[in-house]
């Protein structure tokens, strides 16, 4: 008997809608689709995502999103928060409604916490410590309240951090948002991740 296919969603900012990547196949979610299809699973991908997007912005996509009876949904969120100096507190509680909603809706959540900012090449120097711990409040704050809501959690900025330091390849021309390879790795890191969580799900569904 055919499983009915999982109905993936991506929602938050510009690194859940692609922007940077060369072909819209590089981008986040597709990357994430192809490999969950590779483990067996059939994927209906919708992305709801919005460049530019604060996690007050979580909202709006998680009323488009309340329609679709999504299975599971990956929210990446907290770059824009911290580059436009909303609150810590203000963003993570815009997060924690959304991993409420999304949660009574019967839907799965995987939080991927906001980006390491200081890695980002125009950042000076001297204030990429200061940038570091300003994101570092931020993610805690994020995790803590995914965490609460029952939200799976993905720990993976400090990796991309180190992997994005490395290779500038990694970011697109804007120097800003990741570029099709940049996205290569950050979908490595999440898979795993996100192929748990489906694959609980999967799980849950055949007990």
């Amino acid at each position: 008997m055919d499983r009915p296919a999982l109905r993936l969603l991506l929602l938050g900012d510009s690194l859940a809608f692609g922007t940077g990547a060369a072909r819209p196949s590089d981008a986040l979610g597709p990357r994430l689709t192809r490999a969950l299809a590779d483990d067996g699973f059939d994927v209906d991908l919708h992305v709801l995502a919005v460049p530019g997007a604060v996690s007050a912005g979580l909202t709006d996509q998680v009323r488009r999103a309340l329609p679709l009876s999504a299975d599971l949904a990956v929210v990446v969120v907290g770059a824009n928060d911290l580059a436009r100096f909303v609150p810590a507190e203000q963003a993570a509680t815009a997060l924690s409604a959304a991993v409420t909603t999304l949660r009574a809706a019967g839907t799965d959540v995987v939080v991927v916490p906001a980006p390491d900012m200081s890695m980002v090449p125009f950042v000076p120097p001297a204030l990429r410590m200061l940038v570091r711990g300003a994101c570092a409040v931020l993610q805690q704050r994020q995790a803590q309240v995914a965490t609460s809501g029952g939200a799976t959690v993905a720990l993976v900025a400090a990796e991309v951090a180190r992997a994005f330091a490395a290779d500038p390849g990694l970011f697109s021309a804007d120097r800003f948002h990741p570029s099709s390879a940049g996205y290569a790795r950050i979908a490595e890191l999440l898979a795993p991740a996100v192929l748990a969580a489906a694959r609980t799900r999967r799980d849950d569904a055949a007990a």
